[in-house]
Order: C-alpha cells, then structure tokens, then sequence
C-alpha cells in the first residue's frame, strides 16, 4: 500500500471553483478559512461547550470494546458532556469519542455560530453533525452508509484523515452488506490481506479551522492527534448509482446485516471475512490494473 500526500489545498475557494474542480469530479479536497470569519471560529472551545451546554447528556462511544460485527453500533454509555470533555481534553489517550451527534439540535445557536458553508449548501444543509474525541482515538476505516459528500470541518484540535477511493472497494476487504473493512491501515498485515499491497491511499493533517471534502463513497480512517471536535455538513451523492446504493444500504443491507449478527454472530462474521477474502482473490487474478504499491 502506498499513502500519498497529494490533496490539494485551497484557501476560501468560490462555490463554482468547487462544484467545477471537486463536487463534480469527486475529488478531495482540503480548505482552508472556511471557519475563519463565523463565529464558531472564536468561541468554540471546551471550555465554552462546558458553559452552555455541560449538563447535557450525551451517547458515547468506547474504542476499547471490541465491536466487530454490524455497521450499526449503539451507544456503550451516557455522560455529561462537561464530564465527557474533561476527559478528553487532557493530553492523553484516551478511545472515548462522540460521532454523529447533533448538538444544533440541543442548542440551535450553535448552527448560527457555524452555518453550512455557502460553497455547500444544499438540500441537507439544515443538519450538522458534530464528533469529540481524545488524543489518539481513531475511528476504523470505512464509508459513510448514506453515501453523502461530506464537508467536515475541524473546529479544536489537529486529526489525521487517510483517503481510498472507492475503486479499492474490495482490495481493502469490505465485508458484505457493511460500509467497513478490519484492515488496520496503520499496520497493514499483507500475509493476511494481501489485496492491501495494490491500494493507494492519500492523507493529510487537519489543523484547527480547515475542512476536508470527502466525496461519496470514499473510505476514510480518522485519527485524532489532539483531543478535539469537528463538524460534518453532507449533500447528497452526485449519481442514481449512488443514492440507490445508500438505500439499499440503510433499508436493506444493514437491517438484513443486524439480524444475521443477532441469530448467527461468530458464523455470520467468519462467513463476512471468507467472502471478503474472495472478493479481493478474484480481483488480484482477473485483473492487471492494480500495480504492486510497497
């Protein structure tokens, strides 16, 4: 596997330079000043969270579970949100974090303090979703369910953000009828996965105040190198293809998924990895496209 660090960088780029050299060709994209001039850009901090909104109990969620399985994950507690951001905020690891949570919802002000960005707006800018996490947690590698472009916007905090594009849907094992692999991308073990020696990866670090577009269906391993938060604006995928397959996931696969992890777990999950495993055999001896990368 190779990991480039070639996304481009922009500075406050206009809605027609987007929608022309990224939204329309699914390219990522890293900019900067998004943030600069609203006022999330000044007042939010944890601190500030803890003033306005410390009482408000919130879902969290413990890498240190093991949750192999279904793409669909519930809450492992409940916290305080001051509780849960004093945790985070001291500089050590820790694998608590916060993901999809709307907190405009618990305190609307928060989306005047940082509204969908002009360059994104669109049928799904009314919702925001928010992550918090502490130093060192990462999020596994995976694609968002409903297949939306996402604007995600890191407010506190640096994090690390690795690419795939979708073309290396199964060199990166996914298994059926989820939107996740059990690759680690930080260690990647090419006896066990060898698919992973003809993927090429692309990554960056997201300092306070910039924003990374991830186009629909890319795979994306985030890790926080700082305790911090960041905020996720989405517009619907660019193709049918697309959205039909983010139906599919949510009304189909993913119930379907549940279910057979419920009734069957460890014969449902080994069956998952032999069909994974197939996918990516069948590619590696059909196909020349994919030059070896380490």
């Amino acid at each position: 596997m190779r990991i480039n660090s070639d996304i481009d960088v922009v500075h406050n780029i206009s809605k027609e330079d987007f929608n022309k050299y990224y939204l329309s060709t699914q390219k990522p994209v890293v900019i900067k000043g998004l943030i600069e001039n609203k006022p999330a850009g000044s007042l939010w901090s944890f601190d500030y969270f803890k003033k306005t909104m410390g009482d408000l109990e919130v879902d969290i969620y413990d890498n240190g579970l093991k949750k192999d399985g279904s793409a669909f994950t519930s809450a492992d507690m409940k916290m305080r949100f001051e509780d849960f951001l004093n945790v985070i905020d001291k500089d050590e690891h820790t694998g608590l974090r916060m993901f999809l949570f709307n907190l405009f919802k618990h305190n609307p002000e928060l989306k005047k303090e940082f509204p969908c960005p002009d360059i994104f707006k669109g049928m799904l800018d009314h919702v925001g979703f928010t992550f918090f996490a502490g130093k060192d947690t990462t999020v596994r590698i995976h694609y968002d369910i409903d297949m939306s472009n996402v604007l995600h916007t890191q407010v506190l905090g640096r994090k690390r953000v690795v690419l795939i594009a979708p073309e290396y849907n199964e060199l990166v094992y996914r298994l059926p009828l989820n939107t996740y692999s059990l690759v680690d991308l930080d260690n990647p073990d090419y006896n066990r996965y060898p698919g992973l020696r003809y993927v090429i990866a692309s990554e960056c670090i997201l300092e306070p105040g910039d924003s990374i577009f991830i186009p629909s269906g890319y795979w994306h391993l985030m890790t926080y190198l700082d305790g911090g938060c960041s905020v996720a604006y989405r517009k619907i995928a660019q193709t049918n293809k697309m959205i039909v397959h983010a139906l599919l996931n949510l009304i189909v696969y993913l119930p379907v998924d549940k279910l057979l992890v419920n009734l069957f777990p460890k014969g449902w999950q080994a069956l998952k990895e032999r069909i994974a495993d197939k996918r990516a055999g069948e590619i590696l001896m059909n196909s020349k496209k994919y030059p070896l990368h380490i």
